[in-house]
């Protein structure tokens, strides 16, 4: 059932959702104020905020847009958006989007579990391979707005599993992600999170 509507979405997304028509260079300069927790090129130095760079452009708008909205509640980002344009909003994903995302490293005792469950999921627990939406190498599936994941913060990744296990979270297509996180243990969790920062 996982992987028939996994299918699905990726299908609706490759079909059903025109790309963003945002503008690199002209989103560099409205980003003044994201530097503060994303840096300049959008490799975050600090755990907690994500890393932007190398993300799906679509991925980055329709986050934008539901933090923009209050449909995903980020308080160190309320108001920052409000005077935005949606195509402020574009060229500022296209500019993120158009930068490399730096890499970290894996904790050697995590590999092996996260490795597993990033491949092969955990099938008596219903947890679908994280691959089937994130690829192989953690680039994600931008035509279906998934993000990519390669070189994200652990710190960042496990503390997005922990709200949306909890439904803290709660943007995230069909609750897709709520379904996956709430059947990953805290120590499932923290082995896929440390994962993700190494992969690439």
């Amino acid at each position: 059932m996982n992987k028939l509507l996994i299918s699905l979405l990726v299908s609706i997304g490759l079909t059903g959702v025109a790309h963003a028509a945002g503008d690199a260079a002209a989103g560099q300069a409205k980003t003044a104020v994201c530097t503060a927790c994303h840096s300049t090129d959008g490799n975050s130095v600090v755990g907690n905020f994500p890393k932007l760079a190398g993300q799906g452009e679509k991925y980055l708008l329709k986050q934008l847009n539901d933090i923009k909205s209050g449909a995903r509640m980020v308080p160190e980002m309320t108001g920052l958006l409000t005077n935005l344009s949606d195509q402020d909003l574009a060229d500022i994903a296209a500019y993120y989007a158009s930068k490399n995302v730096t890499l970290g490293q894996t904790a050697e005792d995590q590999v092996e579990l996260g490795q597993r469950i990033w491949r092969a999921g955990i099938a008596e627990k219903g947890v679908a391979a994280c691959t089937a939406c994130h690829s192989p190498t953690g680039q994600g599936i931008d035509s279906a707005a998934y993000p990519a994941l390669s070189g994200q913060h652990a710190q960042y990744v496990e503390s997005t599993l922990n709200k949306f296990s909890k439904g803290e979270r709660n943007n995230d297509p069909a609750a897709m992600m709520r379904d996956i996180a709430s059947k990953l243990s805290t120590e499932e969790m923290k082995a896929v999170s440390q994962y993700v920062q190494g992969l690439h």
